[in-house]
């Protein structure tokens, strides 16, 4: 049993200072003993009542100046004293040696021979703090354990080494159907046994008897006869004599595991030789075991909820089990397909992997023949050497109102490689990749080149868009690294800015759902999982390192490369929409509601101190990290509204070529109203907003706080009701 002891305090009652006394004092300095010295009897149960003295020394020697035997009792008719030690110090004597019963029955633990010396006194306390002091430490911890037992959910049993039953628990009580007190001393009749019980019962007795914990399904007889399933985990206990004393049963009722309780007893069977046992045991123990993650526990706590619930209850708790046992946890489920079809479209096409089907028509991406960049293509040494338009159309980038489209036109639509390179200036990315601004130029050219301008939305103006916003987001005082309080480190600051840069890369212009049912090359290399997301990132890096002249990493150490490379993976990955609802309610439950009850507190400082803490664990960053790209990579509809049009028209064309292209090959439309005969574009738009952009930016709003573009998010969402209200399809109103 561990435990850990505070400083042993002595209460030494003497009338007089004398040698024994000074003895006894000089003895507790030494043994870093804490001393109180008491002369006066009537003060003496006070000052124990006040300090819980571990052992109390009382002169025995003089009768008629101190009744020693009556303060012993004094002291004794408090429960607090139960674990303390009394000793009585009695007089050197010649005469034929007294008995000690007097003295244990007034509640002396032991006498002390009168000895002044003091290695004589010395000695003495050493022998009490290891032997009746520890052995009552011990008995004081126990109380606290048996404390633990009796309020644990689990049902707990202590049994002899003859399987009668010494101890249980009230949730054990509980389980089997007894009241309290009335299982102590029984045995508990188990399910009558057949051959494979038998050999269940020699595999356990085979394992605890060696003093080994055995873990599996048995069956015992509740009180009321039926029998009961467990999950059972026994624990030997070694006691005198070094043989086992008890055994500890923890408990759990298995809520109709039929299925296992089959599997167990058939591996149970042909126990014949020492080594079946082995390996029956060890299989018992796979098929029984809970494997305990987070929602293995919720269902757990639920089943026992279940238990002592009335019928109504327990009903809607099956309910939720049912839920929870779903491998879908974080996405909506939808109604009728007529309540919404544009919001059922959008999350089918973005949030699913596609129908399967087995055809010839298969989607070829050109991902062999990756872009180069072209000798005739003229590109800025440095950020000095840009042109003034271009120049003119970067100056407020460090604004939310910053117009991505000026520079799209100011480019040629090469926005990213001048957007990039200033950011990039901006940030020290340079500085922290120790490498050049020319090998930071023509890496831009390269990814630039690998996306598609031909694409009317995944193009690298929409990355272009993706690095401005994150790089607004990595300046807010929440997360900004030059704050005393910063939340993210620098690698995770430049890991963002290089993710938004290649997040998109090489995208064809069709969903991950599109190229799963098109049986693509991409769909089959990731095996129908985040396809896009995945290419893009193993792309990026393909591109990176294949060239020195254009590996930003080549410079880097071997761990902060591999740090920074699966930080940008993971924040890639997080754009795959699969898993929005499962990201935006994990940021939620791990950021915002912590964060509301830290700042709710009013001891600013420590909540400060808490709130920091709390940030910057590893995991909070990372999610912090994946909620500010998913952000940035879908913040159109916070964009003034002029820019939220365009964007809204972009996407739309894009997904009005992919209905168009589905329909040529064949191929199931995953997104029927983006026809563009029929589509109407404010629906689809206040759709995205209600289903998948509202919530999100509240959460990130919460924690960075953005009232700029919450309300560009109002007025943008007013501004597509009023085109529905009016019956229109268009991205405007007709002119007047």
């Amino acid at each position: 049993m561990r435990f850990h002891p505070d400083q042993l305090q002595v209460l030494l009652v003497f009338t007089k200072e004398d040698n024994q006394c000074n003895g006894f004092c000089r003895a507790c300095e030494k043994a870093g003993f804490k001393c109180t010295v008491t002369k006066e009897a009537q003060a003496v149960l006070a000052c124990f009542l006040d300090k819980h003295h571990d052992i109390v020394i009382i002169d025995h020697r003089n009768p008629r100046q101190l009744d020693a035997e009556a303060l012993c009792r004094s002291i004794r008719s408090s429960e607090l004293s139960e674990n303390t030690i009394i000793i009585g110090v009695v007089r050197r004597t010649d005469r034929e040696e007294s008995s000690v019963m007097p003295l244990i029955a007034a509640g002396f633990t032991r006498r002390y021979v009168e000895n002044p010396s003091l290695m004589a006194c010395y000695n003495e306390l050493l022998q009490l703090e290891f032997g009746e002091v520890r052995s009552q430490l011990k008995l004081r911890a126990c109380n606290s354990i048996f404390t633990a037992l009796e309020k644990s959910q689990e049902a707990i049993e202590i049994t002899s080494e003859d399987r009668v039953i010494q101890y249980a628990n009230p949730a054990f009580e509980t389980t089997m159907g007894y009241q309290s007190g009335e299982l102590i001393g029984k045995e508990l009749a188990e399910v009558p046994i057949n051959e494979k019980k038998a050999d269940l019962l020699d595999t356990i007795n085979s394992c605890i008897r060696i003093g080994k914990e055995w873990q599996g399904i048995y069956h015992a007889k509740k009180k009321n006869g039926d029998n009961v399933q467990q999950n059972v985990k026994i624990i030997p206990v070694i006691g005198q004599g070094g043989k086992i004393r008890h055994y500890v049963s923890i408990i759990r009722v298995c809520n109709g595991s039929n299925k296992a309780e089959k599997i167990t007893e058939c591996v149970q069977s042909d126990t014949h030789t020492v080594g079946s046992q082995r390996r029956h045991s060890s299989m018992a123990r796979i098929h029984s075991m809970t494997i305990e993650a987070p929602i293995t526990k919720v269902i757990n706590i639920i089943n026992a909820a279940q238990e002592s619930s009335p019928m109504p209850v327990t009903e809607a708790l099956d309910r939720v089990l049912e839920i929870l046992r779903s491998t879908e946890l974080y996405s909506p489920q939808f109604g009728a397909k007529d309540d919404d079809p544009h919001a059922n479209d959008l999350v089918g096409g973005l949030m699913s992997d596609g129908l399967r089907r087995l055809s010839g028509n298969e989607y070829v991406l050109s991902t062999k023949n990756l872009q180069q960049v072209p000798s005739s293509i003229i590109t800025p040494i440095s950020l000095h050497d840009v042109p003034p338009r271009i120049a003119r159309a970067m100056e407020n980038e460090e604004y939310w109102d910053f117009n991505i489209f000026e520079l799209e036109a100011a480019t040629n639509k090469r926005p990213l490689i001048y957007l990039g390179l200033k950011i990039f200036a901006r940030f020290g990315i340079c500085e922290f990749l120790n490498c050049s601004e020319t090998t930071l130029r023509s890496w831009l050219q390269i990814i630039e080149a690998n996306y598609h301008s031909s694409n009317p939305y995944h193009n690298s103006t929409h990355s272009a868009d993706v690095l401005h916003a994150t790089a607004y987001f990595l300046c807010k005082e929440r997360i900004k690294i030059s704050c005393l309080q910063q939340t993210l480190d620098p690698v995770d600051e430049v890991a963002a800015l290089i993710a938004a840069t290649i997040h998109d890369v090489d995208h064809p212009g069709r969903t991950n759902s599109f190229l799963c049912n098109a049986g693509s090359e991409l769909a089959i290399l990731y095996n129908d999982t985040a396809v896009l997301e995945s290419h893009h990132a193993a792309l990026a890096f393909q591109l990176t390192t294949r060239d020195d002249k254009c590996n930003i990493f080549k410079n880097m150490e071997r761990n902060d490369y591999r740090t920074l490379r699966q930080g940008i993976i993971d924040m890639v990955l997080a754009t795959e929409m699969t898993r929005h609802f499962e990201h935006v309610n994990k940021f939620v439950n791990s950021i915002n509601k912590p964060l509301a009850a830290l700042e709710v507190n009013g001891e600013v400082n420590r909540d400060e101190e808490a709130i920091n803490t709390m940030l910057r664990s590893p995991e909070n960053r990372t999610l912090i990290k994946r909620m500010l790209i998913k952000c940035a990579d879908v913040s159109n509809p916070c964009r003034p509204l002029e820019q939220c049009i365009e964007w809204a028209a972009r996407i739309s064309e894009e997904y009005f070529s992919q209905t168009d292209e589905e329909k040529r090959q064949d191929l199931p439309v995953v997104m029927p109203v983006f026809d563009r005969n029929t589509c109407s574009i404010p629906k689809s738009q206040i759709s995205f907003i209600d289903y998948f952009i509202t919530d999100m930016f509240d959460a990130w709003d919460a924690f960075v706080d953005l009232p700029e573009l919450m309300q560009h998010l109002d007025n943008n969402f007013k501004y597509w009701k009023g085109l529905d209200e009016m019956k229109l399809r268009s991205l405007r109103p007709p002119p007047e």
